[in-house]
């Protein structure tokens, strides 16, 4: 039984506790666009990507269609318990998911062994969420964006999943702010891998915003600034990684 997670581009991840399986925020299939169309900006995959099998759990942060992907969520069993932002929850909900469960920043949902603490997370620009899974195969923490809510008590985790660059558009600011944020992750959960997110994937972008994005720092410099202990996981679509636990 293992601790492992695999990375689908963008913010998309399978975290497996053992053999429960928790799907974060996929997009797996068809293109990625937000309103007004695609000449804002648009998202291409390489190649689709087959759907998880057995999985226990599906776990959105946000309700925009880079979290909370329609054409990726009708791929999926509507029998399948789904957590979630408010706004994610509503978007599932009208996508037929039976089983749907809106978090707030603060509320907790047990599901068998499997513990998800909501949080605050990026202002898009509503407060979305970011989680705290907790499981006695492991605990990792997810916020894709980059924004740590203060509240979160500290605590020893194993590993996190975080952006580790900002990325910046003019007069918006960083709507990514993993650079500036990792090193208030380390120092509160003291994880042993942090998982780059959210910037990653096999996928093409274009369109207006896409020229005017400026990227800050790199995953080469978010690994020279880790402490022996703590390894920094760049990580290839569609492989497995088991992570090390405290224990």
């Amino acid at each position: 039984m293992t601790f492992s997670v695999t990375y689908f581009g963008s913010s998309g991840w399978l975290v497996e506790f053992g053999k429960f399986r928790v799907l974060i925020d996929p997009w797996l299939t068809g293109t990625l666009t937000f309103p007004p169309g695609a000449w804002l900006i648009e998202g291409r995959l390489h190649h689709e990507i087959q759907v998880p099998e057995q999985l226990d759990l599906l776990l959105l942060s946000q309700g925009l269609a880079d979290h909370a992907h329609p054409p990726t969520l009708k791929k999926l069993p509507r029998s399948l318990r789904v957590l979630g932002s408010p706004s994610a929850a509503a978007v599932v909900k009208k996508l037929g998911f039976e089983k749907v469960q809106a978090l707030k920043p603060g509320a907790t949902s047990s599901i068998e062994d499997l513990t998800v603490e909501a949080f605050a997370g990026a202002p898009v620009p509503n407060i979305e969420n970011g989680y705290v899974l907790t499981h006695p195969m492991g605990s990792i923490y997810f916020e894709p964006h980059g924004f740590l809510d203060k509240s979160i008590s500290p605590r020893v985790l194993d590993a996190v999943i975080t952006p580790v660059v900002n990325v910046t558009l003019p007069l918006a600011g960083a709507f990514l702010r993993g650079k500036t944020v990792l090193p208030e992750l380390i120092d509160r959960f003291q994880p042993l891998s942090i998982l780059s997110s959210t910037t990653g994937g096999d996928a093409t972008f274009t369109g207006f915003l896409g020229g005017l994005m400026q990227m800050e720092g790199s995953v080469e410099q978010a690994a020279q600034s880790l402490e022996d202990h703590t390894v920094l996981i760049e990580p290839i679509p569609e492989k497995s990684y088991v992570l090390r636990t405290h224990d």
